[in-house]
């Protein structure tokens, strides 16, 4: 199974198991509304308890609303298609609605499928789901959680049936996939870092499930801790709607990774989508947009502490380009990058408004070039509420302009000029893309 296969049916398993994991949490915020004298939870004092706000951030840190909430529909209603190799899946309404939604599911039942991916009716998660991360959660960030999700307005929208083929549609096999890979451990702090560092890793591998996208997987849908952050590949949408396979950076202090980045690029990127080192684009406008802008400064600077003490873990190597290469990418570089990205690759100065470096770029450097190929053939297009300190703007798309291998000669200019590692790429890569 290719990668692309294992990271589609983790994505399928992810959608199917947020839907069932929210109908958890809103069963067990009835309960909690029902002690409070109020059978809905939506009591309008429930808006201002310090449990249900303290979920509320825990939901925004999980980023919940992105897989949930479907374009001109309500909030957490589901209906989010995720397209895979093995099918589309659609996301589940997990707002307060008892019938369409997850109104009817006990705290006990929501802990278990938050934990142990086991729903109220004792069938398997699919490990998309990223149980395996939300088994770190807290006792108290899984209370709060709960109780917040009760107060989501109830939805009667009811998302598409799910098309699985088989035998991913068969939850039965998912009790051997855990005996093999789930060990539901909880959260351990590291007594000899500092909190900082502790809060950072509870956040990136718990609540932000980071691993979910960032790390790869074997050969049945499962992270190869081994190579936790290391980067690995996903199916979304691209600028046009269409969906095409991306690849997730190498988040380790690895060379092809976030070596070149500092602390504060790590910080300014998860706080705005924009350091000096990069913008946001992709899978990551949602990430950035729904979660990460909106965590506290000290939670986002924790994120950045723990990621910048990785241990780079190398996934790509370096490729001397033949006369060819060097004269015919660098001509059609010249033409077409080199006014914002610079003939150095090193980028326009922050605030000018033009080009973040590429020498030393993750998304150039990664093993899988998708990403890479997507931004020249699509553009990149910021979303409005994200604000940039480094004045970086949306890149313009070139596959209108450019033929496959001409993208193709720019993409293997770039990943093999300035000491940047990164292997050749093929027309036939860039015509996948499209």
């Amino acid at each position: 199974m290719s990668r692309v296969h294992k990271l589609s049916l983790g994505l399928l398993m992810a959608a199917v198991a947020w839907q069932v994991a929210g109908n958890a949490i809103d069963t067990a915020m009835a309960q909690d509304a029902g002690a409070e004298g109020t059978e809905s939870g939506m009591a309008p004092a429930a808006q201002t308890d310090p449990l249900i706000e303290r979920g509320r951030y825990v939901a925004t840190a999980s980023n919940c609303v992105s897989c949930h909430s479907a374009p001109s529909k309500d909030a957490f209603a589901g209906g989010v298609a995720f397209v895979t190799d093995f099918g589309t899946i659609y996301s589940t309404n997990i707002t307060s609605d008892p019938a369409a939604g997850i109104g009817s599911w006990t705290f006990e039942q929501f802990t278990r499928a938050m934990r142990e991916g086991i729903d109220a009716e004792g069938e398997h998660l699919y490990p998309a789901f990223p149980y395996p991360s939300f088994a770190k959660i807290t006792d108290d960030d899984l209370t709060a959680l709960y109780a917040y999700l009760k107060t989501i307005p109830a939805s009667p929208a009811k998302p598409p049936e799910n098309e699985m083929g088989f035998p991913f549609n068969q939850r039965g096999l998912m009790a051997v996939w855990n005996t093999l890979f789930f060990d539901g451990a909880p959260f351990q702090a590291d007594s000899t870092k500092s909190e900082a560092w502790n809060r950072g890793a509870y956040l990136v591998e718990g609540l932000g499930h980071c691993g979910a996208c960032h790390t790869p997987r074997n050969f049945l849908g499962a992270e190869d801790n081994g190579k936790a952050l290391a980067g690995s590949v996903l199916q979304d949408k691209v600028v046009s709607g269409q969906i095409r396979r991306w690849a997730a950076s190498n988040l380790t202090q690895a060379k092809s990774g976030l070596a070149a980045w500092t602390e504060d690029d790590i910080f300014a990127y998860l706080k705005t989508g924009h350091s000096a080192r990069a913008g946001t684009f992709g899978p990551m406008d949602e990430v950035i947009g729904n979660s990460t802008m909106r965590l506290t400064d000290d939670d986002a600077r924790a994120m950045a502490v723990y990621l910048k003490d990785l241990a780079p873990i190398e996934t790509s190597s370096a490729h001397e380009l033949s006369t060819d290469e060097k004269r015919r990418g660098d001509t059609l570089y010249s033409i077409h990058c080199g006014t914002c990205h610079l003939p150095t690759g090193l980028g326009a100065t922050p605030g000018s408004e033009l080009g973040p470096p590429l020498a030393g770029s993750a998304v150039v450097q990664a093993a899988d070039p998708s990403s890479l190929i997507n931004n020249i053939l699509y553009g990149t297009k910021k979303p409005v509420e994200l604000t940039s300190p480094s004045g970086w703007q949306n890149m313009k798309p070139l596959g209108n302009t450019l033929r496959d291998e001409e993208v193709a000669a720019i993409a293997t200019f770039v990943r093999g000029s300035w000491g940047n590692l990164g292997g050749p790429v093929t027309a036939d890569q860039v015509a996948k893309q499209r």
